[in-house]
This record gives structure tokens, C-alpha cells and sequence, in this order.
């Protein structure tokens, strides 16, 4: 089974509770925390990829612990023939899901790598970086 990327979004009430624990202990669920970002008493988001036998009932128990749950449909796409290779987006990922190829020096994007943060979107100067739903 390949592993599927999800959201997590949880409340302050919910932020200092060891639900991902609870997935790899009593769900056998094994985690990949792609992102965080997560704080005692404040709400928190979390990108995971998840695999595991009991996928659904462990999602199952988030859901019942109150964290929404959505699938990670999002995603970042390059329009080559807006890129100019100006680097601007490599600075920025925090994955390296883009980079700079050498010696050529172009951008290069590696989709799978991709976390759906859309600092790049935000960073590139000439809209290169889109989302697609």
C-alpha cells in the first residue's frame, strides 16, 4: 500500500495530545510528518503520509478525537514557458522540492517531494508556481 498524503487540523484543545502516537501504537499506521506546524494551546496543522492496514479506523479515531481530516487534493504545478530560472523558489522550499540544476542552472521541480506550502507561489516573481485543485 503507497503512502497517502492528508491534512490534519486540530484546536488549542487538541494541540498538546498524543494523537499521532495513537496512530502508529494502537492503528500500526506508520507516519511520515511531512510538515508541522503545531503549538501548545493554539490550533496546529500537520501534513502526514500515511500507510497501514487499519488506514480508516485510524483516521476514524482522529475524526473522533475532533481533527478534520482532508485529503491532500492540492497541488503545485511549473509553467515552463513562464519560468525564467531566477532561483527564487529554491530558496524557499522547504522540502528542496525545488532546485537549481547545475551547470545548467535551471529550476528544476520534483512534484513528489512537493508539500503544498505555496511559499514558492508566494515567492516567484513571475507567477510560474500556480496551485491546482
Amino acid at each position: 500500500m503507497s503512502p497517502r498524503k492528508i491534512v490534519l487540523r486540530f484546536g488549542p484543545d487538541i494541540s498538546n495530545k498524543p494523537v499521532i502516537y495513537r496512530l502508529v501504537k494502537d492503528y500500526d499506521l506508520m507516519v511520515n510528518i511531512v510538515k508541522a506546524n503545531v503549538n501548545p494551546q493554539k490550533e496546529g496543522t500537520m501534513v502526514l503520509e500515511l500507510t497501514g492496514e487499519q488506514y480508516d479506523r485510524g483516521l476514524d479515531y482522529l475524526r473522533s478525537c475532533g481533527v478534520v481530516v482532508q485529503d491532500l487534493t492540492q497541488e503545485i504545478v511549473r509553467n515552463e514557458e513562464k519560468c525564467t530560472s531566477c532561483g527564487a523558489c529554491t530558496a524557499i522550499c522547504p522540502t528542496g522540492a525545488l532546485h537549481i540544476q547545475r551547470p545548467e542552472m535551471i529550476v528544476c521541480f520534483n512534484s513528489d517531494d512537493c508539500v503544498v506550502c505555496q511559499l514558492c507561489v508566494r515567492a516567484c516573481p513571475v507567477k510560474a508556481m500556480e496551485v491546482r485543485l
